[in-house]
């Protein structure tokens, strides 16, 4: 059996719980494979421990798990190395807030303990597509979280055309324009503004940021729906972003935004639930009259 590893520059504080996971991992029989990038952060901080290199994509298909060692932002980068193998995904919260890396690092040892006796269950969640005739993400264009459009230079406003389904839906004069999964609802979908989705409902959230006409709000779309996004303003290039994928598009450029045909695979332990993130990450209920 082999079990994935992916994590981002760590500090020094994290490597005893980092190497207690592979050692885990070798305790039960398993072979831990860790990629190109993490691989090289351990090779960095001295660590002895053994392990294989993996390559993203359907490589990992023979793999049981994929570990995610870091914030909610190393969740989102092992995602688009999974990709359409949908390998199930831990995260182990090595970062701050954690919405999808929900298992504390103090709870490492147990968590694991439960994954390799298979007392979980898989929560499937929807990615959104994104589709234009230029490769600005190198095929990785799908997202977890969510795509926005932003402006690049500081004092230009975007205007950002948008359709459903062919139907004209708003001209959005603002700083940019959030196309969000119920997933991404508890992300910069919240910031401004936005709604919060339950993961297994099947919506997009279209969420303005600092919108200029302060009549435009929010709105939750089937996410059957294609969305058309052409946007324009002076200055001549904008920011587009798949979850923590940055590339600049030129204004005039048509976005088509869709379901994905694959999902994300979150596993998710005995004991944890949406509701229980949402009150814990969230602070719900820390009132002195409850």
């Amino acid at each position: 059996m082999q079990v994935g590893l992916h994590g981002k520059e760590f500090s020094l504080k994290s490597l005893p719980v980092i190497e207690r996971v592979l050692d885990l991992i070798h305790e039960h029989g398993a072979e831990a494979c860790v990629s190109y990038s993490f691989a090289s952060q351990l090779k960095k901080v001295g660590s002895k421990q053994k392990f294989k290199i993996y390559e993203k994509g359907n490589s990992l298909k023979q793999m049981k798990f994929v570990l995610s060692l870091g914030g909610d932002g190393t969740l989102l980068e092992t995602v688009s190395h999974v990709g359409s193998a949908e390998v199930p995904v831990l995260g182990i919260n090595l970062g701050r807030l954690g919405f999808l890396a929900t298992i504390n690092k103090d709870e490492t040892t147990l968590a694991l303990e439960k994954l390799f006796e298979g007392a979980y269950t898989i929560d499937r969640r929807s990615l959104l597509r994104l589709e234009l005739k230029d490769n600005l993400f190198d095929g990785l264009n799908f997202a977890l979280n969510d795509l926005t459009v932003l402006k690049k230079d500081t004092a230009t406003m975007l205007i950002i055309h948008t359709h459903i389904d062919g139907e004209y839906l708003n001209s959005y004069w603002a700083d940019g324009l959030i196309v969000s999964t119920p997933t991404g609802s508890t992300g910069y979908n919240l910031s401004c503004g936005g709604p919060l989705i339950h993961p297994k409902s099947s919506n997009f959230i279209i969420t303005p940021v600092s919108p200029h006409n302060l009549t435009a709000r929010p709105i939750i779309l089937p996410d059957s729906s294609e969305i058309t996004l052409e946007v324009e303003g002076r200055s001549k290039n904008f920011l587009i972003t798949l979850d923590s994928r940055v590339a600049t598009g030129v204004s005039g450029l048509k976005i088509l935004v869709k379901r994905e045909n694959f999902t994300a695979n979150l596993i998710q332990l005995e004991g944890q639930h949406y509701f229980k993130t949402l009150r814990s990450k969230l602070n719900w209920g820390l009132d002195i009259r409850n």
